[in-house]
């Protein structure tokens, strides 16, 4: 699967991430769509290492799997690393 189907996955995973942690995720639907479309290249790029399928087919639902995955663990890791910094601007 090329890079563009990636980025066309990872739009649809974005939305499907916003829907799934709505409140965990800041910045908007613009910010949960670059998520999900870092988190579906990651996820691909890293179950081709586990898997060893280079060339994973975008209907395939191990790559949906895996693209979710990828967004759902991006989207942690972007509101864990955004939560602590806006903890510490707020005022008491």
């Amino acid at each position: 699967m090329g890079f563009l189907a990636w980025i066309i996955l990872g739009l649809i995973v974005g939305a499907i991430v916003k829907a799934v942690m709505p409140g965990r995720v800041g910045g908007g639907w613009v910010t949960s769509l670059v998520l999900g479309v870092v988190g579906a290249i990651v996820g691909g790029w890293i179950g081709s290492l586990l898997f060893g399928k280079g060339d994973l087919a975008f209907f395939d639902l191990g790559t949906w799997i895996l693209a979710i995955i990828g967004g759902l663990v991006v989207a942690g890791v972007y509101g864990a690393i955004t939560g602590r910094s806006d903890r510490t601007t707020r005022a008491p």
